[in-house]
């Protein structure tokens, strides 16, 4: 084993790995101290701290799952303290899948999780397997719907999932049509033009999905809208209209596209949360309450979708520099970037990057997942 005491005191890290799933009790903790006290202040500017764990619920005896949940305090008292761009990120790995593990180690370690810190995620046994996988191109030869993808952070995500080698279908309102056509043509990918909270659409994606395509291999449901107003002023339509916008027609797609099993076999649905899911807002009711469900769906749906060999996970932005954030007052603005661990905003793109690690298919071991990109945003969880 390494020992950071001996390394010479001018070295510094650009990552700290430390593998903490042998710790079978409380006493045997100290290790995770002794491994990082005399290494945490060399960690460079942007550098990585990663902790593996195993998952408490794995565990045979109360005092190991006791010693591995403590893990977590640990990992997110590490993403505070050691600033200056860099993060701490806590693994658990279920047992049997450390062949699992690859494509999320690669995306932690790498620039691609910069604004992605003091979060945990389990790793499951399962399906896909990076044997053979073009890490430049990973979604080579695949095809993934994105909702919402005229622009923002769908634009981004459209883009991002683009470079990675997919083939992306872009949808969105026919309100849209020439900023999606953009979008998207800039890409070579396809559109689809339609409003996914009507009866049909659905059908229509399915449809498309199946006869034009012959199935999907990733689908992102980003589409989203506020409508906010405090509770005591909230009439009904504006209720109906993000709840059916951001949550019921995620439900409807999905049905359908399960039942007409649309999804190709390590497909992936990944769905776009939010920290008001988690931490509720002010003038946001209709939203948080839209947003927790969506949480709500990941994790009720990863067991169903993994007998599949299917996976669902969530991603919840925290503050993200978009158009709408640039008409916000500057200090609602400026407070909003320093509300967490790294002191600054996020772009679209660190929201695209993480769905391009969950849409991988060498992600088949990360599923039910929820994965904050907040730069460990100080409000809520």
């Amino acid at each position: 084993m390494w020992n950071p005491d001996a390394a010479p005191e001018d070295r510094t890290f650009k990552a700290l790995v430390f593998d903490a799933g042998g710790i079978e009790d409380s006493e045997q903790l100290r290790e995770v101290w002794a491994f990082f006290r005399p290494a945490i202040r060399r960690v460079r500017k942007s550098g990585r701290v990663i902790v593996l764990g195993t998952t408490p619920a794995d565990c045979e005896r109360s005092r190991q799952a006791t010693a591995q949940r403590a893990l977590e305090g640990f990992v997110r008292s590490v993403g505070k303290e050691v600033r200056k761009g860099a993060t701490a990120q806590l693994i658990y790995v279920d047992a049997n899948a450390e062949s699992q593990i690859e494509s999320t180690l690669r995306f932690f370690l790498s620039p691609k999780s910069a604004y992605v810190s003091g979060q945990v995620v389990q790793v499951g046994a399962g399906a896909g397997s990076a044997d053979r996988i073009d890490w430049g191109r990973p979604l080579a030869g695949k095809l993934a719907l994105v909702t919402g993808a005229s622009r923002g952070i769908g634009r981004a995500i459209a883009k991002v999932l683009a470079r990675d080698g997919a083939h992306v279908i872009g949808a969105d309102v026919p309100g849209l049509q020439r900023e999606l056509e953009e979008t998207i043509g800039e890409l070579g990918g396809s559109t689809l033009l339609l409003d996914i909270t009507e009866e049909d659409a659905p059908a229509r994606i399915a449809t498309c999905l199946l006869e034009e395509h012959g199935g999907v291999d990733v689908v992102v449901h980003n589409a989203g809208i506020t409508r906010d107003k405090t509770l005591g002023r909230m009439d009904e339509d504006l209720w109906n209209t993000v709840l059916a916008v951001n949550l019921t027609a995620q439900e409807r797609i999905d049905d359908e596209l399960l039942r007409r099993e649309a999804i190709r076999e390590n497909g992936r649905i990944v769905c776009l949360s939010s920290m008001s899911g988690i931490a509720g807002n002010a003038g946001q009711a209709n939203y948080a309450a839209s947003k927790g469900g969506v949480i709500g769906r990941v994790e009720s749906m990863a067991a169903p979708v993994g007998k599949k060999g299917l996976t669902i996970n969530a991603v919840a932005p925290g503050f993200i520099e978009t158009q709408m954030t640039a008409s916000m007052p500057i200090t609602t603005r400026e407070a909003g970037r320093r509300m967490n661990s790294l002191a600054q905003g996020g772009l679209p793109v660190d929201v695209a990057e993480t769905i391009a690690w969950l849409a991988s298919p060498a992600s088949g071991g990360v599923n039910g997942n929820v994965v904050r990109v907040c730069a460990q945003s100080l409000i809520g969880a």
